[in-house]
């Protein structure tokens, strides 16, 4: 999968170890306080599994609990959620974020809504010691789901997936895969390729409308034409928060900050995707100031580290959750060579 999802990377202006908000960019909405239900997918780890039985665990090790990206759903990580539970011995919970894959749709996209969410979602199953992994755009949602007391509370480690918890616009690219979206909508087309051939006009890569595609449904089963399970108006009015971040960085001198400054000491893993510049040495300093007990290694891939190499990734999470993991932040703050 192409790295399709492109925050502009540190645009011109911005600091060191601090991200300043671009006054071209209208500030995104806040949040609406309302929470939802959100669909999920659970994978048990069975009593005869050899591999399970096995696994090196760390006691007491908790449930994990996963959050997609932008566009993504639940069942982006169904083989990778069977192989944690197998290998980890753990029940796995891969969540659908509101406005997404079969969760409800609500009227926002504010990550403090969106952690609320979560919160809701481990208070309500009654999950304790979770280890939350997030990829992207859910990579932020987990991120700021810890630095809410509550839900931190609830948390024993974190991974994010390349993904570093800055601030910064969107990609014109992104307005355009809206408009895009939204003019499929209005065509109620017959066909997936009568889509796909209106999704060519503004990406032609392949891989990217595919992806976008995987939203398309018929509703009801027997309707004559496809449309979106996600709301895309209702994204396309709420996208600019996706750039956002909700939670300055302790010690930030970010002018076009919130004001509320926040940390968490518990566990974190930044896995970076050594071709993808989603996290870099000018936010690796925001990463540790919002997370100082944080770690990073690097993978051989672009954005989607867990798609590209999955046994890799898994032997990731378990290096983290036996404590093995071989930290590489400090070599990434070094300058390039000449």
């Amino acid at each position: 999968m192409p790295d399709w999802l492109l925050f502009l990377d540190c645009p011109k202006g911005y600091a060191v170890g601090n991200t300043v908000s671009d006054p071209a960019v209208k500030p995104p909405p806040g949040p609406t306080g309302n929470t939802v239900e959100l669909d999920y997918e659970a994978y048990h780890p069975k009593s005869s599994d050899a591999a399970a039985a096995a696994a090196p665990r760390v006691k007491p090790l908790g449930p994990i609990v996963v959050c997609h990206g932008l566009f993504g759903s639940k069942q982006n990580w169904r083989s990778l959620g069977r192989a944690m539970a197998s290998r980890f011995g753990v029940d796995v919970y891969a969540l659908d974020l509101r406005n997404h894959g079969t969760s409800p749709h609500i009227d926002g996209l504010d990550y403090r809504d969106m952690a609320a969410d979560v919160g809701r979602f481990l208070a309500e199953k009654g999950l304790d010691n979770v280890v939350l992994i997030g990829h992207s755009m859910g990579g932020k949602v987990v991120m700021s789901a810890v630095l809410d007391a509550e839900i931190g509370k609830r948390v024993s480690k974190l991974i994010s997936v390349d993904m570093s918890p800055r601030r910064g616009p969107l990609s014109k690219e992104f307005e355009q895969y809206m408009e895009g979206m939204v003019e499929i909508e209005e065509a109620k087309c017959e066909t997936r390729s009568a889509a796909d051939e209106l999704l060519q006009k503004i990406e032609p890569d392949l891989g990217v409308r595919q992806f976008l595609l995987t939203n398309l449904t018929r509703n009801p089963p027997d309707s004559a034409s496809w449309s979106w399970r996600i709301p895309v108006r209702t994204m396309q009015k709420h996208i600019s928060s996706i750039g956002d971040f909700p939670y300055d960085a302790p010690g930030s001198t970010d002018e076009g900050g919130s004001g509320d400054a926040r940390a968490w000491d518990g566990d974190v893993l930044f896995v970076k995707g050594a071709k993808s510049k989603y996290i870099n040495r000018r936010n690796v300093p925001t990463n540790r100031a919002h997370f100082p007990n944080s770690k990073m290694v690097v993978m051989d891939t672009g954005h989607w580290c867990q798609a590209e190499k999955p046994n890799e990734f898994v032997q990731v999470v378990e290096d983290f959750i036996k404590g093995q993991t071989v930290d590489v932040t400090d070599e990434a703050l070094k300058p390039r060579s000449a």
